[in-house]
């Protein structure tokens, strides 16, 4: 199908085929990506800028990177070297930007629902690089993508995210996608951060660490989001691992086959031991690499591009 959004805000909204349709997008610019020339002029003479108000590394180097290969100019902004720090409103700084010609705004802000503002007035393509603890719709993107590749579907899936869900904007993006595509869904952590509320989105939850991997085909493991946290929501760090940790032993009763997924960064030795993380069952590089392509994807299908017979050297 063809994708007919110019803005991407967040997963929830998004229809099973038009997750399928960057799904697909992305395995093309994979394969663009694994040549010599890795460079599209599918975004030439267009300007994205990463509007990034909150701390970034994988994100904004994909995007950055992304875009490059697209043959886009891109301009990197950071709220510590801006206006923003004198006072300046985040609308006016994104109008300035806008006046600059910016085509796309790719944003990350720590206020849940900042793109879905700024895209009610700008006439540039907003795109989500994560809201507070709402969404990541292009981690939840990348996801999916890794799962698919590795496994060859979706739908029928056991999969569990494990950890901090209730302050993780990750797993919302995770449960959205993953659902839509007909996987089954596990929330397990500390009762503090996987509050029953979640059930109503279609996951089972769970406090206990061991019933939540045994049967999972995949185990997306999230960090403790320390900086979203406005009290202490378990007793220690050392408590949280010994309940909840991934460890060699707990690895040792899942299936032997099971994915371990983590969109980073790796707290080692809190949620994952560091083998584990390391090892051959685990894919979180590969979801860094997988990033880039779902995100050139993005841009190609916001910019009107027609999907994956679209993409072309």
């Amino acid at each position: 199908m063809a994708w007919n959004k110019k803005h991407l805000l967040d997963i929830q909204s998004l229809g099973a085929d038009e997750i399928v349709t960057v799904l697909d997008t992305a395995r093309a610019f994979k394969a663009v990506g694994e040549r010599a020339i890795k460079k599209v002029p599918a975004l030439r003479g267009k300007t994205v800028v990463n509007l990034f108000v909150e701390p970034s590394t994988r994100t904004r180097i994909s995007f950055e990177l992304a875009a490059q290969r697209l043959t886009a100019d891109v301009v990197n902004f950071t709220a510590e070297a801006s206006s923003l720090k004198k006072g300046e409103t985040l609308k006016d700084t994104a109008r300035n930007l806008e006046a600059l010609n910016a085509d796309f705004i790719v944003m990350r802000h720590s206020a849940s629902g900042a793109p879905h503002f700024l895209s009610r007035f700008l006439r540039s393509s907003v795109i989500n690089a994560g809201d507070g603890a709402h969404e990541h719709p292009t981690q939840a993107l990348l996801d999916a993508f890794t799962i698919r590749e590795k496994r060859g579907k979706i739908q029928g899936l056991n999969v569990t995210i494990l950890g901090d869900i209730l302050y993780s904007r990750v797993a919302r993006s995770n449960i959205w996608a993953l659902t839509k595509l007909g996987a089954r869904v596990t929330l397990c952590g500390p009762a503090t951060l996987v509050p029953r509320v979640f059930e109503k989105m279609g996951c089972r939850v769970t406090y206990n660490v061991e019933e939540a991997i045994a049967d999972a085909d995949v185990i997306n493991l999230l960090r403790i989001q320390h900086e979203r946290q406005r009290k202490t929501m378990f007793p220690s760090i050392g408590e949280y691992t010994s309940l909840f940790g991934l460890t060699k032993a707990r690895l040792a009763r899942t299936k032997p086959d099971a994915l371990i997924m983590h969109p980073g960064p790796i707290n080692r030795g809190v949620e994952i031991d560091s083998e584990i993380a390391d090892s051959a069952r685990s894919v979180i590089l590969d979801q860094v690499t997988n990033g880039l392509a779902v995100r050139m994807a993005v841009l190609f299908l916001i910019n009107g591009g027609q999907g994956p017979q679209g993409v072309t050297a």
